[in-house]
C-alpha cells in the first residue's frame, strides 16, 4: 500500500479491481483486522481501531470470505460453520446446530452439515464460507455481521456457478438484510458488474480510480481501458 486513503460507507457495494499483486486482498485484511498496517490510521464508525481484531472490538461486526473458502477440511459443514459459537460460546450443541441450519438455509444449502468439504463442490464450499462468516454469538446481542468482505468469491467457478455466488451476495444485503455493507474484490467481469455500485481501481499499491459501474464503459481513464479490455498493450506492466 502506497498512502491509500479510502472510505467505504454504510449501505454501501464497493468493489475493489485490479491487476493481481497490487495489494487488494491486502485492503481486505487491513479492514478486517488480519494484518496491521505499517503507517496509517484505520477507523470503524468513527472508532481508531488499535491493534488487530483480537486486541478489541470493534463497533459493528465485520465477516470475511476468504478466496479458497479456508474451510477446516477435518471438519464437517456444521463444524465449520459453527466453529465461533462451539469455540467460544456456552450454549447447548443443540442450540449450535439449530443456529448453523438457519445461516445454511440462507445460503441455499439446507441438510448438508454432517458433510465434509471434500464433499462438497467448489460453489457449495463457497456458500458454506458465507453462512459461517454471517454466523454470530445470540448470547452478544451487539454482535451481527454489518460489513461482509469477500476475497475473489466467484475465482475458479463456472459461469453458472458464479452467477449463483453473485445473487447471494446481493441477498446477503439487499433481501435477507444479513450485512449494510459489503467489499468484494474481483477480477471476474460478470462479478464486477453484478455485485458492485461503486469501483475503486487499485494499481502499484494506489488508488488509481474511483468511479460507479456504469462509468467503467466511458471513462477514457488508460488503466481502465486496458484493464477492461484485457489488452497487454497499455500503462498497465504485464509481467513476461
Amino acid at each position: 500500500m502506497d498512502n491509500v486513503d479510502l472510505t467505504i460507507y454504510r449501505g454501501e457495494a464497493v468493489g475493489i479491481i485490479g491487476p493481481s499483486g497490487t495489494g487488494k486482498s491486502t485492503i481486505l485484511r487491513v479492514i478486517a483486522g488480519l494484518l496491521k498496517p505499517d503507517t496509517g490510521e484505520i477507523y470503524i464508525d468513527g472508532k481508531l481501531r488499535e491493534g488487530l481484531v483480537e486486541d478489541n472490538t470493534d463497533p459493528v461486526g465485520i465477516g470475511m470470505v476468504f478466496q479458497q473458502a479456508a474451510l477446516f477440511d477435518s471438519l464437517t459443514v456444521d463444524e465449520n460453520v459453527g466453529f465461533l459459537l462451539y469455540q467460544h460460546s456456552r450454549l447447548e450443541r443443540s442450540h449450535i446446530r439449530e443456529l448453523v441450519e438457519q445461516k445454511l438455509e440462507m445460503v441455499g444449502l439446507p441438510g448438508i452439515g454432517h458433510l465434509y468439504p471434500s464433499e462438497l463442490s467448489g460453489g457449495m464450499r463457497k456458500r458454506v464460507s458465507f453462512a459461517r462468516a454471517i454466523m454470530s454469538n445470540p448470547e452478544n446481542t451487539q454482535a451481527g455481521t454489518e460489513v461482509l468482505l469477500y476475497d475473489e468469491p466467484t475465482a475458479g467457478l463456472d459461469p453458472i456457478a458464479s452467477t449463483v455466488i453473485e445473487d447471494l451476495i446481493r441477498s446477503l444485503q439487499n433481501t435477507q438484510g444479513i450485512c449494510s455493507t459489503y467489499v468484494i474484490v474481483t477480477h471476474q467481469d460478470s462479478t464486477i458488474r453484478r455485485t458492485a455500485d461503486r469501483l475503486v481501481f487499485l494499481y502499484q499499491g494506489r488508488v488509481q480510480w474511483q468511479g460507479t459501474v456504469s462509468e467503467i464503459d466511458h471513462t477514457e481513464h488508460p488503466l481502465i481501458r486496458q484493464f477492461m479490455s484485457g489488452s497487454v498493450n497499455g500503462p498497465i506492466q504485464v509481467a513476461g
